[in-house]
């Protein structure tokens, strides 16, 4: 593949958003069309460029599709199930993520139960919520003390899942990436707003990951806190503790 010039392409992308007319292209399905139509016909991309951008738009439209449960289904040829994806099967991300569920533990069976039933009706690979061990996490750097809780920055090693590999039949991770982590309530607390966060936190972010995406949960192992794993945006603290303040007060 030739180097895809970002830019350019979200450039592109968002003229071809720019250049909807809801009047006429009046749901999600008619608004990816002209999108895609509009990218393919777009001659200051190169061909890769032009599919790495539909592949954007499509992993959204997927998202959508099967959030609003609208679209044409097809067969799936792995589980044979009526799916409403095209760049993966929702039916086979979260047959894999279930088969996975003896493989890990919070060890805490409230926390459990909320990451397997967030797992299990999950809408795409890139927001899957996730029991992320400390051990993942390196460099982990106090940031600073916000209205409600501590802020940290850490490296998860491995990273959030990232696609679905239909030939391995299996989910690809991203690698390693920069993430945010919030300190929840001391464990030891009789108080359980820490597990209403949380369960705020994992609930939106399955379905809503725009607002401040958070890939899971995780123990500080130091001291027994559980902390929240959140998507670290390229805005400034401020902006981000403003911006995590907000999805709080939406969730609840």
């Amino acid at each position: 593949m030739s180097v895809i010039r970002k830019e350019l392409v979200h450039a592109a992308m968002n003229r071809s958003l720019a250049l909807i007319n809801n009047n006429i292209h009046n749901d999600i399905h008619k608004r990816y069309e002209f999108r895609k139509q509009t990218l393919l016909a777009d001659n200051s991309l190169t061909k890769d460029e032009k599919n790495y951008a539909i592949n954007w738009i499509t992993t959204s439209y997927d998202r959508n599709k099967i959030l609003g449960n609208s679209g044409t289904r097809r067969i799936c040829e792995n589980c044979n199930q009526k799916c409403l994806a095209t760049l993966y099967c929702e039916f086979c991300v979260r047959n894999y993520l279930k088969e996975k569920f003896s493989n890990w533990t919070s060890g805490n069976v409230n926390i459990d139960n909320l990451i397997q039933k967030c797992q299990i009706e999950t809408f795409e690979p890139g927001t899957i919520i996730e029991w992320i061990p400390y051990n993942n996490l390196q460099n982990i750097k106090y940031l600073t003390k916000g209205e409600f809780s501590e802020i940290y920055t850490a490296v998860w090693v491995d990273g959030r899942y990232e696609e679905w590999d239909f030939k391995k039949q299996q989910l690809k991770r991203f690698g390693r990436h920069n993430v945010i982590l919030k300190k929840l309530e001391n464990v030891e607390s009789a108080n359980q707003s820490w597990f209403e966060e949380a369960k705020s936190h994992l609930t939106i972010s399955n379905k809503h990951a725009e607002i401040v995406q958070c890939y899971g949960l995780t123990q500080d192992i130091s001291n027994g806190n559980y902390m929240l794993v959140m998507f670290k945006m390229d805005i400034s603290l401020k902006e981000f503790l403003q911006q995590n303040h907000s999805g709080n007060k939406k969730s609840i």
